[in-house]
């Protein structure tokens, strides 16, 4: 009779869901369900995102997507360099 063999699967996979809005600090007072509900009493929707993977490939890709959130900002690079350069 043959013998099994253990063949272990790679490691877990995960779905990332995140979601990134600039707004000014301390002007939401909720989040729920992708919209932002600010002190004003305006509402603004939040994209989600997501990222299958696992946690180092999810941690890779989130670094990569927040790098080029805050590349699109105008002027945030000076701003960045002025308060946190090495």
């Amino acid at each position: 009779m043959a013998k099994l063999k253990l063949v272990r699967g790679g490691p877990a996979r995960y779905t990332l869901v995140y979601g990134l809005r600039l707004v000014p600090e301390s002007s939401v007072t909720n989040l729920a369900d992708g919209t932002a509900t600010l002190t004003d009493g305006s509402t603004s929707g939040v994209t989600l995102h997501t990222i299958d993977g696992t946690i180092p490939q999810l941690r890779r890709a989130l670094d990569r997507s927040l790098d080029a959130f805050f590349d699109l900002l105008p002027g945030a690079e000076d701003e960045d360099v002025e308060k946190f350069g090495d």
